[in-house]
């Protein structure tokens, strides 16, 4: 939020907008193929609507309905498919523009992930399938053109059963958790990154290279969990392959100056059952395993490039 103004001897923030507001785009291809996107939009607009809190003037209020129509009209006006962020940074730029009052612009999108099907091992027309992880951006816009544009992946859930381990941590009293160098690695990654655009006038001419880097990001930090399809990679704790990723993804692309992770430990338990007679029914040998993720370990960690490298 925008610094506060001294107000009757308080500090005083607002902003306003209007969230959750769906859209779903479908484009018809010259070639017979259709396109669809499905978003859910949040905006809040910093203006100088000061006089509605103070003395209940609404005059320099866009009201949150006519927010909510403009999205809808700025998606029927984006004739060619184009990226999530380049749609949020158009939204941005109008309000900014539209409205002289207006300052400033967040808006946040949330992408399901609508992916073509196949039929007979080739790419439908107009068939589509609900994917699991969610592409995110972030973006905010001010009246002067300075820009922040932040992507990211929510619900990235990765697997692998085996070529991980944790050991050498902490053993006090309070530790039952023994050392190990085999067991299964599971994760739901929510990763965000900052890309280093400055500005709305430096933004790259391709509608579509933002929703090309996600595809990129995502793949590098898969590729970089899973390792060699072969012999894969080994991971000492969730730890160092959280950092792994984030340095993997700063190392491969320069445009983006800052990686988080969230990479919640999601533990897969081995099952040794007895019966009362303590005859054995289930003996553990890296092949059964009871699924939990509550309560799970909580790993975060960010990566960012020091400013004088940019």
């Amino acid at each position: 939020m925008a610094k506060g103004l001294a107000v009757e001897g308080f500090n005083f923030n607002q902003q306003h907008g209007k969230s959750r507001v769906r859209v779903a785009r479908v484009w018809k291809g010259k070639d017979g193929r259709d396109s669809i996107v499905e978003w859910n939009v949040s905006i809040s607009l910093l203006s100088k609507c000061i006089n509605a809190y103070l003395h209940g003037d609404n005059s320099n209020i866009v009201a949150t309905d006519t927010i909510k129509n403009t999205v809808y009209a700025k998606a029927k006006e984006c004739s060619e498919q184009l990226s999530v962020e380049d749609f949020a940074v158009l939204l941005a730029k109008h309000f900014i523009s539209f409205y002289e009052k207006v300052t400033g612009a967040i808006i946040k999108i949330v992408e399901k992930p609508w992916e073509r099907i196949h039929v007979a091992g080739q790419p439908h027309d107009h068939g589509f399938r609900l994917g699991s992880e969610k592409h995110t951006t972030e973006v905010i816009v001010h009246e002067n053109g300075a820009l922040k544009i932040t992507s990211g992946v929510q619900g990235l859930a990765l697997l692998k059963t085996t070529k991980s381990g944790f050991e050498g941590f902490i053993n006090d009293k309070y530790t039952a958790l023994p050392d190990t160098r085999e067991r299964i690695l599971a994760t739901e990654v929510t990763g965000t990154w900052r890309y280093w655009y400055p500005s709305v006038f430096k933004l790259p001419e391709n509608p579509l290279y933002f929703t090309e880097r996600y595809l990129d990001v995502k793949k590098v930090l898969m590729d970089t969990f899973f390792g060699h399809p072969k012999v894969g990679v080994y991971s000492p704790s969730v730890q160092s392959t959280l950092y792994e990723m984030a340095k993997a993804v700063l190392s491969r692309f320069s445009d983006v100056s800052s990686v988080e992770l969230k990479m919640p430990n999601l533990h897969f338990l081995p099952v040794n059952l007895s019966s009362r007679d303590k005859n054995t029914i289930v003996k553990f040998n890296n092949d059964v395993y009871l699924p939990t993720d509550e309560p799970h370990g909580s790993i975060e960690a960010s990566l960012s490039r020091i400013p004088a490298s940019m």
